[in-house]
């Protein structure tokens, strides 16, 4: 037990063998913070995608309760400067904006249709806010991005539905928009707009991709493609491949862009919890008293963890692309006619008596009775009972090769590095300081992910939704990366929902390299979104 000294000076117990700090000790570099921003019109949800302009050093924020884009002058990052907001509605229809993207002065922002089962749209805007055009896409347009060239902008549009079980006209399928720019985005029409959809997997040859343990399609009355809902958006450094996450799916889209077709889908398996570097904590009633409170409790479980990766970023190391994934784990749940979740102590879950012949002990509180998991996933054999336990997300990021096959996990890093660094407000979520109370259900939550090389080398950057702050790794060696920073501007002895206590809920991160940094050094800029603000950090050598 690597960790062990350091954390049983803080009462911690933990059974993982996952890599030692000793990497703190020796980081190349450091996440500094250098400002903090209040979005224009303020609340939650007011900061939650951000995207840069490096010729007018602006950046552009989603802000969902004002339904605009706030914009902000970084000239000076160490006091951003608001300019004003961009109006996406430009019918007055009720949309609401779910993503940004910027390049070469031009401004792409996705738009969420009122209904959401209806189609959204696309516009565009100058970087001085001059409004372009804008294009129809499939339903839902929940995160966007521009090609490595610029010839294209994708639309991961996800398509979720209004209720259970699905009809035609309440659950819309999943798709990809790919849009051309080749003659400008002033000049767009529909006719440059195409659709990568997944209605081919509805056949019956494609039967043996689905199933508990393997592609997860479970909405009820759901097609394949229905069921399939694309989250985020990665695309290769000659734009010819994108690679979609579908989160609730447990699966990953692999897409030829130029001809507009899914090429792929990949199944991407479960973390097993009970082998020795993959330690979770379970539960927020393990503490003394037993089932009263809480304590840091990393161990062992005889549980399996749908990866349910939400955002995804690729880096290129000699010619070879490489996935990085922020493994978040999400469910359905309170849909209209449908609820996947539910717990290991609810009397409705049978756990398997050969499997688990413990049973009585896991279901206890103290144990795994709270551990919030998936009806979907958990009767192998259909016989009633649950042959697997499967939670959601990993609390973890991954590294994949570019056919979606596991190269590296962080295992049970990120429960770790908070323990320690906030040992009293450990698995805390974003609304409260409640120690451990987020480890019934998905821990730090890890769900924004970029990458960027800084220096020379190829680090990633992963955003922990609930307890807050950034994860610095060295991923230069995709199959060994090494942890080196985490950085956290959140102040605990605050109350959470305090202006007070600064970020929380980060979403959405970009890296802005030196030589498009408006002060010559590397940046991490973090929208944060149940705080609504945005975050510069900057990036400088270990001293």
């Amino acid at each position: 037990m690597k960790h062990l000294i350091t954390l049983a000076a803080l009462g911690v117990i933990c059974a993982g063998t996952t890599p030692s700090l000793s990497a703190k000790n020796n980081k190349a570099i450091e996440l500094s913070h250098l400002s903090s921003v209040n979005a224009i019109t303020p609340g939650k949800s007011a900061a939650e995608i951000v995207a840069h302009d490096p010729a007018t050093q602006r950046i552009f924020v989603v802000n969902a309760v004002a339904g605009l884009i706030d914009v902000f002058d970084i000239s000076d990052p160490a006091n951003p400067q608001p300019v004003g907001q961009v109006d996406i509605d430009v019918d007055d229809e009720g949309f609401v904006a779910n993503s940004v993207a910027a390049r070469e002065g031009i401004i792409a922002v996705a738009i969420e249709a009122k209904p959401k089962t209806n189609p959204g749209k696309v516009v565009f805007f100058d970087n001085a806010f001059n409004y372009l055009s804008e294009v129809t896409v499939g339903a839902q347009p929940d995160m966007l991005t521009f090609t490595h060239n610029g010839k294209y902008v994708l639309t991961a549009n996800e398509g979720e539905p209004a209720a259970y079980p699905s009809t035609p006209t309440n659950d819309p399928e999943g798709s990809v928009s790919i849009i051309d720019l080749s003659g400008g985005a002033a000049n767009l029409t529909q006719a440059n707009v195409r659709t990568a959809d997944f209605t081919a997997f509805n056949s019956p040859a494609h039967a043996s991709l689905f199933g508990p343990e393997k592609i997860r399609i479970f909405g009820p009355g759901a097609t394949v493609s229905q069921d399939l809902e694309p989250e985020y958006i990665t695309t290769s450094h000659d734009s010819q491949t994108a690679w979609v996450t579908l989160q609730e799916n447990n699966a990953l889209a692999i897409i030829d862009i130029p001809n507009a077709t899914v090429t792929g889908l990949r199944a991407l398996g479960t973390k097993d919890h009970s082998l020795a570097d993959n330690p979770f904590d379970a539960s927020d009633r393990d503490g003394i008293p037993v089932a009263t409170t809480g304590r840091v409790n990393i161990k062992n479980w005889p549980v399996r963890g749908l990866y349910g990766p939400d955002a995804i970023a690729s880096y290129q190391i000699a010619g070879q692309t490489y996935l990085v994934l922020a493994n978040e784990g999400d469910a359905r749940t309170d849909w209209p006619g449908y609820t996947e979740e539910t717990t290991v102590g609810n009397a409705a879950v049978v756990l398997d008596p050969v499997i688990f012949p413990n049973a009585v002990t896991l279901k206890k509180n103290e144990n795994l009775g709270r551990l919030r998991i998936s009806k979907a996933s958990g009767d192998t054999d259909g016989d009633g009972d649950y042959d697997i336990i499967s939670s959601y997300g990993a609390r973890s990021f991954s590294i994949r090769d570019a056919e979606g096959t596991l190269l590296w996990d962080s295992g049970d890093d990120f429960e770790v590095e908070t323990a320690l660094a906030y040992p009293k407000n450990f698995n805390a979520s974003n609304s409260n300081t409640t120690l451990d109370s987020r480890s019934p259900s998905k821990g730090p939550e890890p769900e924004g992910v970029t990458v960027g090389k800084v220096f020379g080398r190829d680090y990633a950057f992963v955003a922990l939704e609930r307890i807050g702050g950034v994860m610095v790794y060295d991923i230069s060696t995709p199959a060994a990366p090494e942890f080196v920073d985490y950085i956290n501007n959140r102040d605990f002895t605050q109350p959470a929902t305090s202006p007070a206590a600064g970020d929380r809920g980060p979403e959405g991160l970009i890296v802005i390299s030196e030589e498009n940094s408006p002060n010559g050094q590397p940046l991490v800029v973090v929208a944060n979104e149940e705080s609504g603000t945005t975050t510069i950090f900057q990036i400088e050598k270990a001293r």
